[in-house]
C-alpha cells in the first residue's frame, strides 16, 4: 500500500497488529463451561451454538468518519442506514438471517432534534433490512466527543444478531477453483475509507462543490450516499435451491476481503464493476494509485458471491432484481492467497495490493 491512507491518518498495518493483540488476549477467556463459539476464523460475523442445529450470529460495527461529513453538513438522517447496513451485511455472509440490532450513540450534547434525525436513519435502515431495534444506549460524553462543529459531535455504532442453521453456515470451505465470482454494485463509498476520501476531496475543497461528473450532487452529498443493504437479496439466494459457497461484504480492505474465506485458493477479477465517478475524483485529487484505491474502497462492488459456474446465471438474477448491475466479475483460481485484477495491473495477497 502507498502512503496515502497513512498520510490521511489511518495506519492499516498498525491496526491489524492491534486487532491481533486484542484477539490473543480474548482467546484466553475461560468461562468455566465448554465454548459455544463455532470456529470461523477471519469471517465477517461470529456464530454461537445455541442447540445442536441452531446458531446465533453476532457482529458489531460503526459508521466511522463518515459522521464527520454528516456533522459538517448537518445531514444526519441517513447515517443510521449506514450503521444498520454495516452490521446486517456482515451477518448474512455466514448464512444468517438478521433479526435485531441495538445501537450505541455517544454524543457531545443531547439535542432532541439531532437525535431524532439520527434515529430516523436507524428506522429506515431497519426496515430495509427487515430487523427490529428493541433497545440501545445513549451516552453524553463531551470530554471524549468533539464535533465538527462543536457541540454537534457524535459516534454511532451497533451490534446485530441473527439466526443460522448450523448445518448451513457459509464458511468458505466449499470455495474451489473454477467457481465464478459475482459482483454486486455498491451505492457509493459506503462507510469505509472516508478518512482518505475526506482528505482528498474536502481538506482543501468546498464540500458544496458540484463537479460535473457527479451529475448534480455535491462532494459531500456523494460521500453521504447511504451504504447499500444486501439482506433481502442474500436471504432470497440462501432460501433458493442454489448453493453459494462464499458471501463477502467488501468493506475496509476492499478486494482483500475476498481472502477472508477459503483455503488454497485465489481470485482473479477480469471484469470489475465500474466504480462510481466519486472514486475518480478521490484518486485524482488525492494522488491515490489505483491499487490502493482497490485496497481501501469498495470501488463500485459492495458485495460478492462465489458459486458453481452452472448456477451463476440464476444467482445473478436473484441479486440483480434487488441490485441492478450484478454480474460475474471473475473466478476462483488455484493460486493460493492471491488476488489479481489483470486489466488494471493489480496483484496482491494478504499483505496488500500492488501495481504490477
Amino acid at each position: 500500500m502507498s502512503d496515502a491512507y497513512s498520510d490521511a491518518g489511518v495506519n492499516v498495518r498498525e491496526a491489524d497488529a492491534g486487532v491481533a493483540a486484542i484477539v490473543s488476549v480474548l482467546a484466553r477467556i475461560n468461562t468455566g463451561s465448554p465454548s459455544r463459539v463455532v470456529p470461523l476464523p477471519g469471517h465477517f460475523a461470529a456464530v454461537l451454538k445455541l442447540t445442536d442445529t441452531l446458531g446465533l450470529a453476532i457482529c458489531t460495527d460503526g459508521v466511522g468518519s463518515k459522521l464527520v461529513v454528516a456533522e459538517q453538513l448537518g445531514m444526519l438522517d441517513s447515517v443510521g442506514i449506514d450503521c444498520v447496513a454495516m452490521n446486517v451485511n456482515d451477518l448474512v455472509c455466514v448464512g444468517a438471517e438478521p433479526i435485531a440490532l441495538v445501537d450505541y450513540l455517544a454524543v457531545e450534547e443531547s439535542d432532541p432534534d439531532r437525535l431524532g434525525a439520527i434515529a430516523e436513519g436507524l428506522r429506515r435502515g431497519a426496515e430495509l433490512a427487515g430487523v427490529e431495534i428493541p433497545g440501545g444506549e445513549l451516552a453524553q460524553i463531551p470530554e471524549l466527543i468533539r464535533g465538527h462543529p462543536s457541540p454537534e459531535g457524535f459516534d454511532l455504532c451497533a451490534a446485530a444478531v441473527g439466526t443460522v442453521d448450523l448445518n448451513k453456515i457459509i464458511d468458505g470451505s466449499g470455495i474451489s477453483p473454477g467457481q465464478v465470482l459475482i459482483g454486486v454494485p455498491s451505492s457509493g463509498v459506503h462507510s469505509n475509507g472516508l478518512t482518505l476520501a475526506r482528505k482528498a476531496l474536502l481538506e482543501n475543497g468546498d464540500p458544496h462543490e458540484r463537479p460535473e461528473v457527479l451529475g448534480g450532487a455535491s462532494l459531500a452529498e456523494a460521500l453521504l450516499v447511504p451504504t447499500a443493504i444486501y439482506v433481502r437479496a442474500a436471504l432470497e439466494l440462501l432460501r433458493s435451491d442454489l448453493d453459494p459457497t462464499g458471501l463477502f461484504h467488501l468493506t475496509g480492505g476492499g478486494l482483500l476481503n475476498l481472502l477472508r474465506l477459503g483455503t488454497d485458493i485465489g481470485y482473479r477479477i477480469d471484469q470489475p464493476l465500474e466504480p462510481q465517478p466519486v472514486y475518480g475524483l478521490i484518486a485524482e485529487r488525492g494522488a491515490v494509485p489505483v491499487h490502493e484505491m482497490y485496497e481501501v474502497f469498495n470501488m463500485g462492488c459492495g458485495f460478492a458471491i462465489t458459486i458453481a459456474a452452472e448456477q451463476a446465471a440464476d444467482a445473478v438474477a436473484v441479486f440483480d432484481k434487488h441490485h441492478p448491475g450484478t454480474r460475474v466479475i471473475g473466478e476462483v483460481t488455484a493460486e493460493s492467497g492471491a488476488v489479481t485484477v489483470p486489466g488494471l495491473g493489480i496483484v496482491g495477497d494478504e499483505t496488500g495490493l500492488r501495481g504490477s
